[in-house]
């Protein structure tokens, strides 16, 4: 099988989704890894290396798409790159197909195979979704680096020092959720000396959660009443709570803000688009804030493309085991075969296999477990 890997082109982008040391496990099984230049320059990588591992190197991202039996990449796909759908093409990457109703259509019109590593599951308790919380923890922990910035008097904040400085008040960061994101960004917040409250609807989770993290975190149930007190004291609110696709509510209402301290802040990691928060909506990096009700919100949806050799080292080691199986049995067989790819199948042959999003986006669908099972 050939497998591509292009340059994404995503505003500020800058993951890759396979590096130097993942080409080998392709090349070694008898597979053709064809990339774009300039592909991994963004996370550090050159195309030298990638080179030296086996890949050949081309010089446009046309020639990487309507050349490959699978495309492998990092984020959704972009209109100027639906050209490039076609039927026979296996796109593997992270689709966000509830929040993106063209890019679905387009997936549907062009009869691909479309899998999305945000809904490939696994059988781990603490790590439902393992390609979200791979990403998870470099979100959260870079959602908190965010705070840190945008808490500064010269870029517009309070002038606030999120840490515990001797002869002031300690700030108060609330985190919402106690998974991977949460764990990320309340390893770096306590750290910094912050009084920490974190909060679950699992006992599980936060029991969990508290013999990982230090004294200085406190646990409570999340509902309507806690969250409110929590809003009122908080300098800092960081949402990773991940919200189910066809829910209507929210946590966090457009009214509460009004309860909220003057210069504190809400950091969405979870970026889902009036989910969890009301008044979220996903940004960029190169225009990461706004405000709504006097309050600053930051809603980057790749935050770890900041990071982008960490996580690209991260996502490339993660993602392999899905996509060899792919490029090594053809994908029908690895879909029979693996219950939890088979979970992020989103489009095959025109028919929309993501349940969620048929549900949010109301759009006829085929669950993929009985779609599958038909093949």
């Amino acid at each position: 099988m050939k497998i591509g890997v292009v340059k994404e082109i995503k505003n500020s982008e800058n993951r890759v989704a396979m590096i130097p040391g993942t080409v080998g496990p392709f090349i070694r099984a008898g597979h053709e890894v064809i990339i774009e230049k300039g592909a991994g320059l963004g996370s550090g990588f050159r195309d030298e290396e990638y080179a030296a591992a086996g890949a050949k190197m081309v010089d446009t991202a046309e020639e990487v798409w309507t050349t490959v039996d699978l495309l492998y990449k990092v984020k959704e796909i972009l209109p100027q790159e639906y050209k490039y759908l076609r039927e026979d093409l296996i796109i593997m990457t992270y689709i966000h197909s509830n929040a993106h109703k063209d890019q679905t259509e387009a997936l549907m019109a062009s009869k691909c195979v479309s899998i999305a590593f945000e809904d490939v599951s696994s059988d781990n308790p603490h790590k439902r979704w393992p390609l979200v919380a791979n990403m998870g923890e470099l979100a959260g922990k870079g959602g908190f680096l965010a705070a840190c910035y945008y808490a500064q008097s010269i870029h517009g904040g309070p002038g606030l020092l999120l840490n515990n400085v001797c002869g002031s008040d300690t700030p108060v960061v609330t985190i919402i959720g106690c998974g991977y994101t949460g764990m990320g960004a309340a390893e770096l917040a306590s750290s910094f000396g912050n009084t920490v409250k974190m909060m679950d609807i699992s006992f599980d989770a936060m029991e969990r959660a508290k013999t990982m993290l230090p004294s200085n975190v406190s646990f409570m149930y999340s509902n309507r009443e806690n969250l409110l007190e929590c809003l009122k004291i908080s300098d800092v609110v960081i949402n990773c709570v991940l919200w189910p696709k066809t829910r209507k509510d929210h946590l966090i209402y457009r009214e509460d803000l009004k309860l909220m301290k003057p210069g504190a802040m809400i950091i969405d990691v979870a970026c889902d688009d009036e989910g969890a928060v009301e008044t979220c909506h996903s940004t960029s990096h190169a225009d990461p804030v706004y405000y709504e009700e006097g309050i600053l919100h930051y809603a980057v949806d790749n935050i770890p493309s900041a990071f982008s050799k960490s996580s690209s080292t991260r996502f490339a080691n993660d993602s392999l085991p899905f996509a060899l199986a792919v490029a090594n049995k053809g994908v029908v067989q690895a879909l029979k075969d693996d219950k939890h790819l088979r979970r992020g199948l989103t489009t095959f042959k025109g028919t929309l296999c993501m349940v969620e999003t048929g549900e949010k986006l109301e759009i006829p669908y085929v669950a993929p477990d009985e779609f599958v099972a038909a093949l």
